[in-house]
C-alpha cells in the first residue's frame, strides 16, 4: 500500500533522532554523517533497526545534508548521489523486508534566497533537483523536506522534488517559541503554499520540544486538509556533566502524540534527541488511533511570506490596490526606466496603510527590460509589506521570473479563455502554486451578454482542473465596459458577477474603475458602480485604496450585504478611525526631514536609496554623526524593538541591517575626518563541527551597525582558533553560535580556556541549539536568543 493511502487511513509513526546516535556510535564532531553511508554502512543500518523493532512505520535516511552546498564544507561535492543511492539502499535492506516504508530525508541550504541572500531561485532548485533525482533513482516510497524554516526555500525544494519523479513528498518546517519559522512564517501560510506546490502532506519538526508545538499542531490542523506530521524534539537541550541532555520522557512524547493524533495529525515521530524508547512508547500510544477526518472549506487564499489573505464568498470583500501600476503615471514610467523603486515603495506602503488587503504589482513600460523590472519590484516589496502580491502582466517570461522569486502564494492577473493564454499561463500557475484571475473574453474579444461570458469561465475553469489546478484558486474577472461609451454593458457585468457566483460557486473581481472612463466626477460613478458590483456578490475589486469614497463604498456594503456580520468590522472601523493594516513603515518621501527620510528608510529597509538619501542630507549641511545619532542608529533600534514584540520579522531586520551597512559604508571617510571611539571589539564563531551560519552572520552585521569591530571567524571553527583571534585582536567579547545539539559541547571548552589563560574577555553564547540554562550551565557571561539581544547583550558586557 502506498504511503498516500495508508496516510488516510492509518496513524503512521516515523523514526526519530539519527545524527545523536551516530555520535554515540564513535561519529567524530564535525565529520560529515552521510559519508558513513559508504564508510560505516552497518552502523547505519543497525540504527534503521533499532526505530523498526519499536514500531516504526517510516524510517528516514542518512541523507539530511547530502546536498551540494552542505557536501561542499567537507570538500566532498561531487558525492551527492553516491551517498544518496548508499543510504536508500540501506534503509531499504532492513525497512521493506518488514514493510516498513523509507522516506528520502532532504534538509535546507543554510542560506538564503534573494532577496535575503546571495542565492537565486535556479541556483537553489539545481541542488536540490540533484539530490532529489538520486532519492527517486534510488526507490524512496516518500521525500520528507524537513527542518526548512525558509519559505522560499522550501518553495524550491518541492517544485526541484516534483520534477525528480512521482514520489509523496512531506513538507516539514521548524516553528520557534513564537508560533513562527524563522523568517516569520505562520503554521497557516505554510500549509496554504505547500498544499499549492503539490506536497502529500505538511509538518513541524524541530527546534523545541511537544509542548512548544501544541498551538502550531492546532493551527496546522486546521489549515488544511493535508495529512499533518509532528515530530519535535524530546525537549530543550540541557548540558550535563559535558553531555547534551533531553529531558523530555517517552511517555511524555507519547502523551503529545496523542493530543497531536485528536488533533488531526497522522504522522507522529521524533527529532533531536528522540529515542528508539520515544518512539516505542509514541507507537504504542497512537497506534490504535484512526486519523481525524478533516475536510474544510477554506475558499481562495493566497499569501505572502508572513500572511494569508482569504477571498471567501462568504466573506468580506477584499481591495487589490491598483497604484503600482505604470499606465497614467509619468513619475513611475521614469523610474521604473531608471531602474529606481522609490515611488514604487512609497505607494505600497501607503496603499497597505489604506486598507489593501493584496497589491496588484504591473511594470509595464515601453523600452523597458520587463523581467529586470519586476525583479526588482518583488525584491523591494516582500520584504517591506505583508500583502499578498497579484503579479499583473501579460508576458509569461515576466510572470515566471515574478513567481520564482516569490517567497509566498501569489495571483496571476491574468489568464483568459484565448488558447494562447491558456496554454502559457495555466503551467504556471500550476509549477509555482498560484492563484489565477481570469478574464471573461476569449479569441472573439469580451462576450457582449453574461451568458457568453458565464461560457467563457466555465472553459478556463475546466482547462485548469484538467491540468490539476483547484477550482477555487481561480477568480473570475467579468470585465466592465465603458459605461460611457457601451451603456448595456454594465447590467450584463452585474448578472454576470451573479451567474459566475450561483452557477460555478467561485469568487469574483473587477476593475472597477474602467466603468468611468470619458466621464466627470469618475470617483462617483466608480463608487455607485462598486456598490452595485457587491450587492451582486463581488469579492475582491483592484482599486485605489486612497480614495476614501472607494473603501467606505467597501465597507458600508459589507454590512448591507450581510458579509460584515453584525457589523462588527465596520463597527471597529469606525471607532479606530484608522487603516485596518498595521504599517510596516512610513514612507520616506512622506517625511518633513532629511533626518526623519533617513529614519524611515532604515525602518522599511531601502537599501537601494539611502545613498542618495545621505548624499542629499550632507549637501543640506548635515553632519555624519547628526545623521547616525540622530536618524540611523535610532532607525535600527526602532528595527529592533519592532522585531523583539514581533511586529518586525527576520527579513525586515536583514534589510534594515543592510541599509545600515551601505550608510556606514557611505559616511565612512566623512567619520574619518573626526574619528571615534569604537564600542568594543567581538570574536564571532560558528563553533567547530557545526557548518551553519546564517543566525552568526546576522548578529556580526548588527554588531557592526551599532558600533563594534567585529572579528568574523566563520563557521566550524577550531576552539584554538577562536582564542587565538581573541588575543591577537584583544577582543573585549567572544561570541560563539551553535545549531546542532552534537557541536554545542565546544563552547564550555572554549570558556574554560579563556579562563586558564586569564584572557580579559566575556564569552556570550547563542544559536538554535542554546538556551539560557545552558549558557548559565557551562558559564558563559551570557546568552542571546537573537541578534536584536545579542546587541543588547554585547553593550552591557563592555559597559
Amino acid at each position: 500500500m502506498s504511503f498516500k493511502d495508508r496516510v488516510r487511513k492509518e496513524v503512521l509513526v516515523i523514526d526519530g533522532a539519527m545524527g545523536t546516535l551516530l555520535q554515540q556510535r564513535g561519529l567524530p564532531p564535525g565529520w560529515c554523517p552521510e559519508e558513513w553511508n559508504v564508510s560505516h554502512p552497518e552502523v547505519v543500518k543497525e540504527i534503521h533497526k533499532l526505530y523498526l523493532n519499536v514500531g516504526a512505520d517510516i524510517i528516514t535516511t542518512n541523507t539530511f545534508g547530502a546536498i551540494k552546498a552542505k557536501l561542499a564544507d567537507y570538500g566532498m561535492q561531487d558525492r551527492v548521489k553516491e551517498f544518496n543511492l548508499a543510504a536508500v539502499r540501506l534503509a531499504q535492506e532492513v525497512a521493506h523486508p518488514v514493510g516498513a516504508m523509507v522516506a528520502g530525508s532532504v534538509g535546507p541550504l543554510g542560506k538564503f534566497l534573494q532577496p535575503l541572500g546571495p542565492l537565486t531561485f535556479d541556483e537553489v532548485y539545481r541542488q536540490f533537483l540533484e539530490q532529489c533525482q538520486a532519492l527517486v533513482e534510488a526507490g524512496v516510497d516518500l521525500i520528507i523536506l524537513e527542518t526548512f524554516g525558509d519559505i522560499g526555500e522550501m518553495r524550491a525544494a518541492l517544485i526541484a522534488a516534483a520534477d525528480a519523479g512521482d514520489v509523496p513528498v512531506v513538507a516539514s518546517f521548524t516553528f520557534d517559541e513564537t508560533g513562527r519559522t524563522f523568517t516569520g512564517t505562520d503554521p497557516e501560510t505554510a500549509a496554504v503554499v505547500v498544499e499549492r506546490l503539490g506536497a502529500s502532506a505538511v509538518g513541524v519538526n524541530c527546534s523545541v520540544g511537544p509542548g512548544q508545538l501544541e498551538k502550531v499542531v492546532q493551527q496546522l490542523t486546521q489549515s488544511t486538509n493535508l495529512p499533518v506530521l509532528v515530530s519535535p524534539n524530546a525537549g530543550m537541550p540541557e548540558m550535563v556533566d559535558g553531555r547534551t541532555v533531553f529531558r523530555e520522557t517517552p511517555a511524555v512524547m507519547a502523551d503529545y502524540a496523542g493530543r497531536f493524533v485528536e488533533y488531526g495529525a497522522s504522522i507522529l515521530g521524533g527529532c533531536c534527541g528522540t529515542t528508539p524508547e520515544h518512539i516505542g512508547a509514541i507507537h504504542q500510544r497512537v497506534k490504535g488511533m484512526t486519523p481525524k477526518i478533516r475536510s474544510n472549506q477554506f475558499g481562495l487564499r493566497v499569501a505572502s511570506r508572513v500572511k494569508t489573505v482569504t477571498i471567501h464568498p462568504a466573506g468580506l470583500p477584499v481591495a487589490i490596490g491598483e497604484r503600482l501600476n505604470p499606465t497614467g503615471k509619468k513619475a513611475l514610467q521614469a523610474e521604473i526606466k531608471e531602474g529606481k523603486t522609490e515611488i514604487t515603495r512609497r505607494d505600497a506602503l501607503a496603499q497597505v496603510e489604506a486598507g489593501a488587503e493584496i497589491l496588484d504589482v504591473n511594470v509595464g513600460v515601453a523600452g523597458v527590460d520587463q523581467v529586470a523590472a519586476m525583479e526588482r519590484a518583488i525584491n523591494a516589496l516582500q520584504v517591506l509589506v505583508d500583502a499578498p502580491l497579484c503579479i499583473d502582466s501579460t508576458d509569461p517570461e515576466v510572470i515566471e521570473q515574478a513567481l520564482k522569486l516569490y517567497h509566498g502564494k501569489a495571483i496571476i492577473n491574468s489568464v483568459n479563455g484565448e488558447e494562447k493564454s491558456l496554454k502559457t499561463i495555466l503551467p504556471l500557475a500550476k509549477r509555482y502554486g498560484a492563484a489565477l484571475i481570469a478574464l471573461t473574453l476569449d479569441d472573439q474579444g469580451i462576450p457582449p451578454t453574461a451568458s457568453e461570458r458565464l461560457a467563457v469561465a466555465r472553459k478556463i475553469v475546466q482547462r485548469a482542473e484538467e491540468m490539476g489546478i483547484p477550482r477555487e484558486d481561480i477568480m473570475v474577472d467579468c470585465l466592465v465596459l465603458t459605461v460611457s461609451a457601451q451603456p448595456e454593458g454594465v447590467p450584463e457585468t452585474l448578472k454576470a458577477i451573479s451567474m459566475v457566483k450561483q452557477e460555478l460557486g467561485l469568487t469574483t473581481s473587477l476593475g472597477v474603475s474602467n466603468v468611468s472612463f470619458g466621464l466627470p466626477n469618475r470617483p462617483l460613478i466608480n463608487a455607485a458602480f462598486f456598490a452595485m458590483a457587491l450587492a451582486a456578490g463581488l469579492d475582491a475589486a483592484i482599486l485605489n485604496p486612497q480614495d476614501q469614497r472607494m473603501m467606505e463604498t467597501l465597507r458600508a456594503s459589507a454590512v448591507l450585504t450581510g458579509r460584515d456580520v453584525r457589523a462588527e468590522k465596520y463597527i471597529a472601523r469606525e471607532q479606530a478611525n484608522t487603516g485596518t493594516a498595521v504599517p510596516t513603515a512610513a514612507s520616506p518621501k512622506s517625511a518633513a526631514s532629511p533626518l526623519e527620510v533617513l529614519y524611515q528608510a532604515v525602518l522599511s529597509g531601502d537599501k537601494d536609496n539611502i545613498i542618495s538619501y545621505i548624499d542629499q542630507a550632507l549637501a543640506q549641511g548635515l553632519n555624519a554623526m547628526e545623521l547616525l545619532d540622530k536618524a540611523l542608529i535610532p532607525g535600527i533600534e526602532e528595527v529592533g524593538r519592532r522585531y523583539g514584540e514581533g511586529t518586525y520579522f527576520l527579513p525586515q531586520l536583514m534589510m534594515a541591517g543592510e541599509t545600515m551597512t551601505k550608510s556606514f559604508e557611505r559616511l565612512r571617510p566623512e567619520l574619518a575626518k573626526n574619528p571615534t571611539k569604537r564600542v568594543g571589539t567581538v570574536v564571532l564563531a560558528t563553533v567547530k563541527g557545526d557548518v551553519h551560519d546564517i543566525g552568526k552572520n546576522i548578529v556580526s552585521v548588527m554588531l557592526a551597525n551599532h558600533g563594534f569591530e567585529v572579528i568574523d571567524l566563520g563557521k566550524n571553527v577550531d576552539n584554538e582558533e577562536v582564542i587565538k583571534a581573541a588575543r591577537e585582536h584583544r577582543a573585549d567579547i567572544i561570541g560563539l553560535s551553535a545549531l546542532m545539539t552534537t557541536t554545542m559541547v565546544h563552547m564550555p571548552t572554549v570558556i574554560k580556556r579563556v579562563k586558564e589563560l586569564g584572557l580579559n574577555c566575556k564569552v556570550m553564547v547563542g544559536g538554535a541549539a542554546v538556551t539560557a540554562q545552558y549558557a548559565k550551565e557551562i558559564g558563559a557571561d551570557g546568552y542571546a536568543q537573537d541578534a536584536v539581544e545579542a546587541v543588547r547583550l554585547a553593550k552591557e558586557l563592555v559597559g
